[in-house]
């Protein structure tokens, strides 16, 4: 076991002096066991599998929704920072600066640190902020208020910040097999990722459709860990794969939801 999962992994238990109800019970309805990473066994998982590469980069830069209409945009953000931890090409968002902050310091100080928000990832769509927060938009020759992101309009967001991506469309098309073999497979690489839209109500939870990034596969639990970017509304949790998909498999808007797998490009296409 790698010398930081060693460490990690004790350090999470240590940290539950007094652990919240659900740590060490599943969650969910109709037995769809969803299982808190914060609990015994939640840390268990992460401890025996060899699947959680990703899971290091994500933790390192997560950070949490900021209103409901956010996942997207949020998943996008912790995504995008894990890809590019230096934050070369990341922008510096002033958007939560007042016009005092500076006041005191020095004019040459630099208040912000180049990093990807969930704010400047909305700028960069084509989808207005309004919009995100669901002023009626014309949608193949219909007008909709479609508040938050569909997975293509979070996928060209991504496209949009040179990131290469692969989006699936969990209909009819797709296999579970094929779906299985997707996340299964980006879960065992290192340096690129697996954004998830899924529809809470389908895997035993409250709410409608939902984004965010997996971070590990277990095998013997054959289920994968959800960081959800609403952990005031749910923690994360170890979902079994079938019920995730059973999840993606659900109508959006327009179409069924799904995945994006995301890796960076070439620094020689940033430039």
């Amino acid at each position: 076991m790698p010398t930081t999962i060693r460490f990690l992994v004790p350090l999470l238990a240590s940290l539950q002096l007094s652990p919240p109800a659900w740590a060490d019970e599943s969650l969910g309805i109709d037995g769809l066991h969803l299982v808190p990473f914060a609990s015994a066994e939640g840390l268990n998982r992460l401890t025996r599998t060899s699947s959680r590469d990703d899971f290091a980069p994500l933790a390192n830069q997560f950070e949490a929704q900021a209103t409901i209409a956010f996942c997207g945009p949020t998943s996008a953000a912790i995504v995008l920072n894990a890809l590019r931890p230096q934050g070369n090409e990341a922008p510096r968002d002033r958007s939560r600066l007042r016009s005092e902050d500076a006041r005191y310091l020095p004019p040459s100080l630099e208040l912000t640190v180049p990093r990807y928000t969930q704010e400047s990832v909305i700028a960069t769509g084509r989808k207005t902020r309004a919009q995100v927060f669901g002023e009626p938009a014309t949608i193949n020759g219909k007008t909709v208020s479609d508040g938050g992101y569909q997975l293509r309009q979070l996928d060209q967001v991504l496209q949009a910040h040179a990131l290469s991506t692969h989006l699936v469309i969990a209909d009819e098309r797709v296999t579970d097999n094929d779906i299985r073999r997707d996340l299964i497979d980006n879960l065992n690489r290192p340096g690129d990722y697996v954004i998830v839209n899924y529809r809470r109500a389908a895997v035993g939870q409250s709410g409608g459709g939902h984004i965010s990034p997996l971070a590990a596969y277990d095998a013997t639990s054959d289920s994968v860990l959800v960081l959800d970017v609403n952990p005031s509304h749910y923690p994360w949790v170890w979902m079994p794969l079938s019920t995730l998909i059973r999840g993606m498999r659900t109508t959006d808007v327009s179409e069924n939801r799904g995945y994006i797998l995301v890796q960076d490009q070439p620094r020689s296409l940033l430039r």
